[in-house]
């Protein structure tokens, strides 16, 4: 009996069990099968559960898996595992499953890939490692991985596909379908039909709905649309991600430097890239780096202490401000109470302002030409919010201690936060951003700082001087 007839008896004795539970999740019968499966190293069993497997759901399924057993995985399914499966898992995974095969293993799975999986795949392994397997691909393959390889990390060329179709600017419509027909290397799915000069000039592109729309005697010429989005090969990424957002772009070409067609991105590409800069920018903002959930327990330490280090040193300045109102604290113990108060609510509000800030420099909404309007906006926010919240906790703390003139302190204290937090959260970002410094790592740490110094000082201030505190 042949090996897929076998699987097809395994099919058909055991139940199907759903990959995915009601909330989307992997099942976990599904897992444990599979388990099971790799406990016993049943081959067929294995290959009946998860040969046929999405790449997405086979990504989350080695996420799942503990290390020895993914390398069981892949051993046992063979040729049915798609290394496609790879780009969907985190980059610790898959360090560690690619460490874990061959060379030649990892090359063999990867000539079936689109060039720009096989890139996402490769780029995160050192160059020794990088060369070692492409050692193993054939010359034109090798070459073609290299060159995308050799682009800057997070640009175009990196996240490109090489695989397209160019004709000539003489072809008919007739010639390129028949050239489609015909073909054994076009791409596995495709938008638009490149036309290129001899030099492989990028001149325009055809959409394929156009193609079979038009009759077989047409030059490509005739029927050929500028090509007025082409992206630059070592464009960054992020920028083609806003360029594919502005114009709803399902493809666009990629040239070099001299306008030749290099490769093409497609919107499934895009949509990774945006997540991953949403992603990247949320674990700025709390100062988790790169980090992914499958990272070590050390790797996690080391890129959090950082961060740590600086707010410890940004908290140390907090207390030399407390520390110069010492005697005005041990005058009246009420202001001890209250403080985080006045800290707190400065801090919440110059994150909200930072974040926005720091999301519209990130989309380019927050230009030199709207910055004032936006800044008169933020004051003007946080001046209403400043009397609100004045309001509420200065009749809070005059009920609460029997002293109006504390409350009256307090609310002051409150709106100068206030406005120093709508200020600070929107032009630390933009010095920042000026400075060639990311605002998403660094904003939040100096914002904090801001509004805890100011915060402590106006509060402490104020109280010696209306009650006629020793400073």
């Amino acid at each position: 009996m042949s090996e897929a007839a076998k699987l097809d008896v395994i099919a058909s004795e055991e139940p199907s069990i759903p990959v995915r539970d009601e909330e989307d999740r992997l099942n976990p019968e599904f897992i444990a099968a599979v388990e099971a499966a790799l406990q016993a190293q049943d081959q067929y069993g294995l290959r009946a559960l998860a040969g046929d497997l999405h790449e997405a759901d086979t990504g989350d399924l080695l996420e799942t898996l503990s290390a020895d057993e993914r390398a069981d995985f892949i051993r046992l399914l063979g040729d049915d595992f798609d290394y496609t499966a790879l780009t969907e898992t985190d980059e610790a995974v898959r360090l560690q499953v690619l460490e874990d095969l061959p060379n030649e293993v990892i090359a063999e799975g990867l000539e079936d890939l689109d060039s720009d999986d096989a890139v996402y795949i490769l780029e995160d392994l050192d160059e020794d490692d990088q060369a070692a397997i492409l050692e193993e691909l054939p010359y034109a393959d090798r070459a073609q991985l290299q060159k995308a390889l050799d682009y800057p990390e997070e640009s175009a060329g990196r996240r490109m596909q090489s695989e397209f179709i160019a004709v000539a600017p003489f072809w008919t419509v007739g010639q390129t379908i028949d050239y489609m027909r015909e073909a054994r290397d076009l791409p596995d799915s495709f938008y638009e039909i490149y036309v290129v000069d001899p030099t492989f000039k990028l001149l325009g592109s055809v959409h394929l709905d156009k193609i079979l729309r038009t009759k077989r005697a047409e030059k490509v010429t005739s029927i050929m649309e500028e090509t007025r989005q082409a992206v630059l090969a070592t464009e960054d990424q992020e920028e083609v991600a806003r360029r594919f957002e502005r114009y709803n772009l399902v493809s666009a070409a990629v040239v070099d430097e001299n306008e030749r067609l290099v490769g093409v991105l497609t919107v499934d590409d895009i949509v990774d890239v945006i997540q991953e800069e949403a992603e990247e920018d949320l674990r700025a903002l709390a100062g988790v780096g790169d980090e992914e959930i499958s990272d070590s327990v050390v790797t996690i330490a080391r890129s959090r202490l950082a961060w740590l280090v600086v707010n410890l040193g940004t908290a140390i300045l907090a207390s030399v401000v407390i520390a110069l109102f010492e005697d005005t604290i041990e005058a009246m113990v009420a202001l001890a109470v209250l403080m985080p108060i006045v800290a707190s609510m400065g801090g919440n509000a110059g994150t909200q302002t930072m974040t926005v800030a720091v999301r519209g420099i990130a989309t380019q909404e927050l230009t030199a030409r709207n910055m004032m309007r936006v800044l008169n906006r933020e004051v003007l926010v946080s001046a209403l919010n400043g009397f609100a919240l004045a309001i509420l906790i200065g009749l809070t703390a005059w009920l609460w201690f029997a002293s109006p003139g504390l409350g009256i302190v307090i609310a002051g204290a409150i709106i100068i936060n206030m406005l120093f937090a709508g200020l600070s959260g929107l032009l630390i970002p933009l010095v920042l951003d000026r400075l060639n410094v990311d605002p998403a790592i660094a904003s939040s740490v100096f914002v904090t700082t801001v509004t805890d110094v100011v915060g402590f000082f106006a509060f402490l201030g104020i109280a010696a001087l209306w009650f006629g505190l020793p400073l």
